[in-house]
């Protein structure tokens, strides 16, 4: 019985040992197998060139053509509110209405002046035709039968200044004041304010760099002539959506803002829908074409310690990291100022698995297979 268990347990050795053999042995085979595979196979790109256009965005406010305050000239209590706001006016509309009694009681008094008056020149003209009297009493009176109908038309214009009147065509604004409240010509706030917001004004501003850049690339000798050649410009509405009318840039400030180090531009609309009105914000959209540019899509590209690049292919299929240098982006897509040329191949994916000089076998594939804008789907 001893032998026995002596002779089995030598058996479970060598059973062991031949088991570690065999996969001793496996191990080989799998090193030997990776190391005879063929060259990682990655999709390849031939660079084109293209014609693309970038905008750059600057935050806008908007106002209508022209914003007219609304101001009392004459004090007094308000008796009628004859407008809402919001409310379209023509020029000359009546929108309030002040009290005129104390007023109609000042033009009563002021033409019984003027009756008295011409009563007493009627009075003097014969006396001055039979000489009693001189000629200088007669214009005196006259003199004041003048002042006295000065003084009464001046009643009658301050009671119609009383009826406040739209002074343009436009919309109303805001509207707080109301019945019974007491105004005068002191008043800081306006009654309201009328815009014209058929066409909009959009400001905006650039600094210095963005400035010089953006004025030396335009055509033109003269700064005149540059804003007449200038491209039109798109309105990005708060909500993303761009307004439906371009605008075009009409003027640019001739001086430096001391406080923000920027220059003012000025933007006119056209607003046919009333989109648009005082107050609203957006941000101006500037176009920037590049023709013929070489471009990259972003997603062949790697960055490293502040340098772009990507890996190019030679004529063996050898795949290089390549630095290059981006002007501008472009939805998916990196405009290449050097580091690339039209016909170059590069890899279009799959860049993070290439480490140094790699040899590959080129998928060739389209371009714009994988230079299309990524559609949005949730944001």
């Amino acid at each position: 019985m001893k032998n026995y268990s002596i002779l089995s347990v030598t058996c479970l050795i060598f059973a062991s040992l031949l088991l570690v053999l065999g996969c001793k042995d496996d191990t080989s085979g799998q090193q030997n197998a990776a190391g005879q595979q063929l060259a990682m196979s990655l999709p390849v790109v031939e660079i084109p060139t293209k014609t693309l256009t970038a905008y750059v965005t600057y935050p806008a406010s908007i106002e209508g053509v022209v914003n007219s305050e609304v101001r009392a000239k004459v004090a007094g209590y308000i008796t009628d509110v004859l407008v809402d706001e919001g409310q379209k006016v023509n020029r000359g509309e009546t929108l309030f209405k002040l009290e005129t009694q104390s007023l109609n009681q000042d033009a009563a008094a002021a033409a019984a002046n003027v009756n008295a008056a011409e009563v007493e020149v009627e009075k003097l003209k014969p006396l001055v035709d039979k000489n009693i009297i001189s000629e200088v009493q007669l214009e005196t009176a006259k003199a004041q039968l003048q002042q006295a109908k000065s003084s009464y038309n001046s009643i009658v214009a301050n009671i119609d200044y009383a009826n406040i009147k739209s002074p343009v065509d436009g919309y109303v604004g805001d509207v707080r004041l109301r019945k019974g409240t007491l105004v005068s010509p002191t008043n800081q706030t306006p009654l309201t304010m009328v815009s014209d917001i058929s066409q909009v004004y959009a400001y905006f501003s650039m600094n210095e760099k963005d400035y010089l850049n953006f004025i030396q690339n335009a055509e033109g000798a003269t700064i005149s002539q540059k804003i007449e050649k200038m491209p039109k410009v798109n309105l990005l509405l708060p909500n993303d959506s761009l307004f439906e009318e371009q605008g075009t840039i009409e003027t640019i400030n001739s001086q430096v803002d001391p406080n923000t180090g920027s220059i003012s531009f000025r933007a006119k609309f056209d607003n046919p829908s009333r989109l648009l009105t005082n107050g609203n914000s957006g941000k101006i959209q500037v176009p920037k074409t590049f023709e013929d540019a070489v471009v990259v899509p972003k997603e062949s590209t790697f960055e490293r310690q502040g340098t772009t690049y990507v890996y190019k292919l030679d004529r063996e299929n050898m795949a290089t990291a390549a630095s290059i240098v981006i002007t501008q982006e472009i939805d998916n897509l990196y405009v290449v100022a050097s580091g690339l040329k039209k016909g170059d191949r590069i890899v279009a994916k799959g860049v993070s698995q290439l480490r140094g000089a790699t040899e590959i076998q080129p998928q060739e594939i389209p371009f714009d297979s994988i230079a299309q804008p990524i559609q949005k789907v949730f944001r």
